[in-house]
């Protein structure tokens, strides 16, 4: 503002030099930045690839790679006068690659793409919260939860016109500087690329008709119910837009429905439905939930720490605990769909599985496993000080400390790498290639053990907050019919989930020598079913209490004690069977969580209150925390990223159509987290700009 100032006072001359100035710095910092985040390129270029004899793809066979050359026997004069026209000839062929002004092409669309898809995310995630909590706010007549339900669809309207110039940059850009591969993509795409623009404008409708009916629609029901129904069909186009966009990009990695030989689409539906595209939208669309959250949250904090009245401090505390309640439920099943998307990129191309977890990938899922710690430790940090704005919760701090340690050393087992980076003289002196210790907590039985411990602490944590100011509950007898169905429900869901796969277990196509290794988790998934139903039976006796604690103490022995000790068995004599073994430990997990949710929520429904809650009663540290999961979201967003769509490595479609272009190498993990940080801080600073622009229609009111 000063600046704005100091500017003013200068002559109009001066003003337009200030401004050219300006303009010549913007400019030397584009170059400046060419030179800062140049990749490390390996020696080889691409046209060196090419003149070692790199195979290019079966239906470029027929283009020359030398069609500039003369024959021989041609006189150096009439070579001379054939240069234009050679020349000419070749600009009027077709276009492989095209620069950026000199800037690397690949550079442009990674940045162009990441922006869009976070942008696109939170556009696709706040949408389904916002419906929820609106219908929430309009069963329970608490105006509360409408008014949080529109603004947070105010910041939906004000990132959506981002998120769309986003999408079309990144169209020119594709098709600019990619023209080939996106005449490749076109050919086999075209006839969804027509319904997702079609879509794309009913997204926009119900997005802008949903914003702007919000005091219209209010006074009856029927207007309600309509204004729901918007949302609703936000959600259906938004999701619908998502899961065009998956299968061009899953395309990409698993190819299907074309001839391998010259790329001709042979069956549109299985080039959408290929062996990735369905793993990648569930998991899309459970990280853009986790990540609307978040990033929700983020901005709630931020009001809060501007707020200058108790009543506006309340209502964002109140707002970022919403936002990070999203975040966090999201989260918990997030690492069961990724882990489905690497196994089925395992059981789609065993060579991208080992460049995936073994290979130039390997280190990147190291980074992956400190931001999805911190996530975790984050989220139950927030919870653990929201509960000293509760009256009561002091009963239940002695557990801090349990879950404390629990959480961190689960991550440092989830930290720690199989392979440890060793010189030759550190391997000497161990006399093997991995460390003697570590080397039982860096494979998967290990990791997917403590990440389902991580899992279970933080849904803990989650119970005692929910329970924190409740005192005597009403015998389930009072819960009437509600409760009952409830229970039962649960327990039925739950017993189909357990028994049916324990059914099909016992009908896998294995040699009889690795399929008794198959017996063990189907006697585990009928022990956890029996369990379920013990839960149930003790919550209608009114001993809810002991049976969620019985229910924990099963699904920790067999899924984290148990299966830890009997993965290692597998994977030494049975390694096809861990596929199943993951399954069964997921399956457990998760009925464990849901019935102990049903349960609690039917045996406190009716419970005295200890006292109120207290909202914006909370410490400024909170707040940070939540500006924390906002930008570690981001950051771990932008890495999987990366890793999504570079392990094709130097192919643009996998194994059809090649990437002959000078960007085609893998780039070192020092560029990666440059480009990435840099796509953070852009994002950041954008989304703060939108959110800015957002705001100032609340000044303009209050004025």
């Amino acid at each position: 503002m000063n600046n704005l100032k100091i500017l003013s006072y200068l002559p109009k001359r001066s003003r337009y030099i200030v401004v050219l100035l300006f303009f010549l710095s913007f400019i030397s910092l584009l170059s400046l930045s060419q030179k800062v985040f140049a990749s490390d390129a390996p020696a080889g270029t691409a046209k060196e690839a090419a003149a070692l004899g790199v195979e290019l793809p079966q239906f470029e066979a027929g283009q020359s790679l030398a069609s500039s050359q003369t024959p021989e026997g041609q006189p150096a004069a009439a070579e001379a006068g054939t240069a234009t026209a050679a020349v000419e000839e070749e600009e009027a062929g077709p276009v492989q690659y095209r620069a950026f002004f000199g800037i690397d092409s690949r550079l442009i669309v990674w940045i162009v793409s990441e922006l869009h898809l976070m942008f696109a995310a939170f556009v696709l995630g706040v949408p389904i919260f916002a419906v929820i909590v609106e219908i929430v706010g309009f069963k329970g007549g608490d105006i509360k939860y409408d008014k949080m339900a529109k603004e947070f669809t105010k910041l939906l309207s004000a990132a959506f016109a981002t998120t769309a110039s986003f999408g079309g940059l990144l169209g020119f850009c594709l098709f600019g500087l990619y023209p080939e591969f996106m005449g490749h993509m076109t050919n086999v795409f075209a006839p969804t690329m027509y319904i997702y623009a079609l879509m794309f404008f009913g997204e926009a409708f119900t997005l802008y008709g949903y914003y702007y009916s919000w005091e219209i629609l209010k006074g009856t029901a029927f207007k309600k119910w309509f204004h729901i129904t918007l949302g609703v069909l936000l959600n259906l186009f938004g999701t619908g837009l998502m899961f065009i966009t998956n299968s061009w990009a899953t395309y990409m990695m698993s190819p299907s429905g074309v001839a391998p030989a010259t790329g001709k689409l042979l069956s549109l539906y299985h080039a959408m439905y290929n062996p990735l595209w369905m793993p990648v939208n569930i998991h899309r669309l459970i990280a853009n939930v986790c990540f609307g959250g978040f990033v929700v949250g983020a901005y709630a904090a931020v009001k809060f720490l501007g707020s200058k009245s108790e009543e506006e401090k309340a209502h964002y505390d109140w707002m970022g605990y919403v936002g990070n309640f999203i975040g966090v439920g999201a989260l918990i099943p997030l690492p069961f769909a990724g882990y489905w998307l690497g196994r089925e990129v395992y059981s789609s191309s065993p060579v991208m599985g080992n460049i995936m977890m073994g290979g130039a990938f390997s280190w990147t899922f190291i980074i992956q496993a400190i931001l999805i710690g911190m996530l975790f430790i984050g989220a139950n940090y927030y919870l653990w000080l929201g509960m000293g704005r509760i009256r009561g919760s002091e009963r239940y701090t002695k557990f801090f400390k349990y879950l404390i340690f629990v959480i961190f050393m689960c991550f440092a087992v989830w930290l720690t790498p199989h392979n440890l980076p060793l010189s030759g003289e550190e391997r000497a002196m161990i006399g093997e290639q991995y460390h003697p210790f570590s080397k039982y907590f860096g494979v998967m039985a290990a990791k997917n053990a403590v990440v389902n411990l991580i899992i279970l602490a933080t849904f803990f944590s989650f119970l005692i907050y929910r329970r924190s100011n409740k005192g005597e509950m009403a015998p389930f007898s009072e819960q009437g019919k509600a409760g009952k169905i409830g229970i039962f429900s649960a327990v039925i869901f739950c017993l189909l989930m357990l028994v049916s796969y324990a059914i099909s277990l016992n009908f896998v196509e294995l040699d009889a020598n690795i399929k008794v290794f198959v017996k063990p988790l189907v006697r585990a998934l009928y022990i956890q079913s029996f369990a379920i139903c013990l839960a149930a039976y003790l919550t209608f006796k009114n001993k809810g209490k002991l049976g969620q604690a019985m229910l924990f103490a099963v699904t920790a022995c067999i899924a984290v004690i148990y299966f830890w000790y009997y993965g290692y068995q597998v994977m030494q004599k049975a390694n096809l069977v861990l596929r199943y073994l993951s399954v069964t430990q997921v399956s457990i997990v998760m009925s464990c969580l849901i019935m102990n949710a049903i349960i609690d929520i039917f045996m406190f429904r009716k419970a005295k209150l200890v006292g109120g809650i207290e909202w914006g009663k909370m410490p400024v540290r909170s707040q940070y925390a939540l500006l924390l999961l906002c930008v570690v979201i981001v950051i771990l967003m932008g890495l999987m990223g990366f890793i999504r769509s570079g392990l094709r490595m130097d192919w643009h479609v996998y194994g059809i159509l090649q990437d002959t272009s000078q960007w085609a190498y893998t780039p070192s993990l020092a560029y990666m987290g440059r480009i990435v940080g840099l796509i953070v801080a852009l994002f950041l600073g954008l989304v703060a700009f939108v959110f800015w622009l957002a705001g100032l229609g609340d000044k303009k009111e209050k004025a």
